[in-house]
């Protein structure tokens, strides 16, 4: 019973590792560039899911503090949405 609980508490890593998988598949089979847009897109997941959950529901996305986590998550997510926009193809 316990370990039912705790595999359904990893759903928000889950559907963040299935977006960026998604986003990987996009980015080597079809365009690079929205590939990486779709990659950030999962780390913003990421980042609003830890704002928005308490530590024991997001489960193994919560490393540090939920302030750091998100932090961390959003402004990566940024940085990899900008620089995919000003790389040139």
């Amino acid at each position: 019973m316990a370990g039912e609980a705790q595999r359904r508490s990893q759903w928000p890593l889950g559907l963040t590792l299935l977006v960026a998988l998604t986003g990987m598949v996009v980015l080597w089979f079809y365009d690079w560039r929205n590939g990486v847009f779709v990659f950030a897109g999962a780390l913003g997941l990421a980042g609003l899911l830890r704002a928005t959950l308490s530590d024991t529901a997001a489960g193994l996305l919560h490393v540090r503090s939920r302030m750091f986590d998100t932090t961390f998550l959003l402004l990566t997510a940024a940085a990899i949405a900008v620089l995919a926009l000003i790389v040139p193809n």
